[in-house]
């Protein structure tokens, strides 16, 4: 079966162009000859050839190879990763090699045995098919890096703020964002910590390459090294394929490590190894690969348990804090309530295809006096849920879940004693965080469910990792319990 290549000879002798294409069109598609170098130009505006044989001397008496020089740069000028073979007299083996060093790939000397001459040019057009693949490849990763920082950029809004809190945490990640100084950020969940990461990543010199989120609590402890160093091809069972590493597939870019108060101190060393060589050794691999990321990192975690050795390595903690963002909870920004309340219930109308809506002006002050234990997450639930079950033309009351201001006055979960009676747990945490019980003698299941989800949330100040935990339930489990509960 013949190559699918186009290949094009160029030699002054018409015989050796006779000989050669009766050779070649038996293995490859299609063969072009030409005993005149001034058309190349002319070839190569009308043809795309893989593989181009040229003779180093034409006319008679020539053997300085200077013509071979002149069209071989001329060629590489016309389509600079031309695949170029030499052909050379049997004694020009040296001008042979100094027009490789030109940018020639190979080359043939006279007289040649055909096989030789078929094994060389089906090398070179492996090659240029090779070179062919990893240029889209490339070209197809630039157009996915870019239409990914689109899809971010599209996704990751705005910070919507008007506090005096928000104003001066935007102004550190403006100034923070041009350079490439690892930034940590600190908060409860559902402040936003991956939007401000968004906005750091948009507003730094690196906003055209790849913005890449890895959440730590997610990653199993026996998958982390294979998950952000990588692996080699049969580095343990399972390993059928090699995989690149989170942090080499971000190289040039931003990675952004959420949940990292979740990894365990083991690992802990082993990503500040890591990121102190900037060099990282797949699985199963001899030979350390080279990486450059910036590297933002966030946790809910309270700074007095980073600071705690037992919890958090202090050498990792100084790696990585080299700039510290710390994302106020919503209840500390309340003038950020109702604009944020607004943008949301915008999105979900016209997700939705509902008309447009305000809220009313109950709504808004039990909206302004809700505790948010889930902050910004929570108001987008509650305001996702309200425009989905509300009958009127604006949102009420009735259609949140919200408890009254005087019941949002209740103790939390910080006036808990520390250890309560294992036996008494549920119902007293459940009475201090108000929750609603479930009705005595209730065997319904998803009421018990949505009783026992909410309880665990509210125990952990809607930690999600520590309620999943409780619950025996992954976080994506547990994400979607919520969302079929509406919590």
């Amino acid at each position: 079966m013949k190559t699918d290549a186009h290949i094009l000879i160029v030699d002054d002798d018409q015989d050796i162009l006779v000989a050669s294409k009766l050779l070649l069109k038996r293995q490859f598609s299609q063969v072009t000859i030409c005993n005149r170098p001034e058309q190349i130009p002319k070839l190569f505006s009308e043809n795309d050839f893989d593989v181009i044989l040229l003779d180093m001397n034409f006319g008679p008496g020539e053997s300085s190879g200077e013509q071979g020089f002149y069209w071989l740069d001329k060629i590489l000028n016309i389509k600079p990763d031309s695949i170029i073979v030499m052909i050379t007299a049997h004694g020009g083996v040296d001008v042979a090699v100094e027009a490789m060093k030109l940018g020639a790939t190979d080359f043939i000397a006279k007289p040649w045995q055909n096989e030789k001459v078929i094994a060389t040019l089906s090398t070179a057009v492996q090659l240029k098919k090779s070179r062919t693949e990893a240029e889209n490849l490339k070209v197809a990763n630039q157009t996915l890096v870019q239409v990914t920082n689109q899809l971010n950029q599209v996704q990751a809004q705005e910070i919507i703020s008007q506090s005096a809190t928000m104003t001066n945490v935007q102004s550190l990640i403006a100034r923070a964002a041009p350079t490439d100084a690892n930034v940590l950020i600190l908060g409860e969940n559902g402040t936003g910590k991956e939007l401000a990461a968004n906005a750091l990543h948009n507003q730094s010199k690196r906003c055209n390459n790849i913005f890449m989120s890895v959440d730590l609590g997610a990653i199993a402890e026996s998958l982390f090294e294979s998950e952000l160093f990588g692996h080699k091809k049969g580095a343990f069972t399972g390993a059928h394929h090699d995989r690149v590493g989170k942090l080499q597939a971000a190289n040039g870019g931003t990675l952004f490590l959420d949940e990292l108060g979740n990894l365990p101190l083991h690992l802990q060393a082993k990503l500040l190894t890591v990121l102190e060589q900037r060099q990282v050794t797949p699985l199963g691999a001899n030979k350390a690969v080279p990486f450059d990321v910036r590297v933002i990192a966030a946790t809910n975690m309270k700074k007095t348990e980073l600071t705690n050795e037992s919890k958090f390595r202090q050498d990792l903690l100084f790696r990585l804090n080299t700039v510290e963002i710390n994302l106020p909870p919503l209840r500390e920004r309340s003038e950020d309530i109702l604009p944020i309340a607004q943008h949301y219930l915008t999105l979900y109308c016209k997700k939705y295809g509902k008309a447009s809506k305000g809220i009313s002006k109950d709504a808004k002050n039990a909206i302004l006096h809700d505790s948010w234990p889930g902050n910004i997450r929570a108001l987008r639930h509650a305001i996702e849920r309200a425009v989905i079950l509300t009958e009127h033309d604006e949102l009420t009351l009735s259609d949140f879940q919200l408890s009254s201001p005087e019941q949002s006055k209740k103790p939390n979960i910080n006036n808990l004693p520390t250890k309560p009676d294992v036996n008494n747990q549920l119902s007293t945490i459940s009475d201090d965080v108000s929750v609603s019980p479930v009705n005595e003698g209730e065997l319904n299941l998803e009421a018990i469910e949505k009783h026992a989800i909410s309880t665990a949330l509210k125990k952990h100040r809607y930690n999600i990792s520590h309620s999943a935990k409780e619950l025996g339930l992954t976080r994506a489990a547990l994400y979607r319990r919520m969302e079929k509960h509406g919590l």
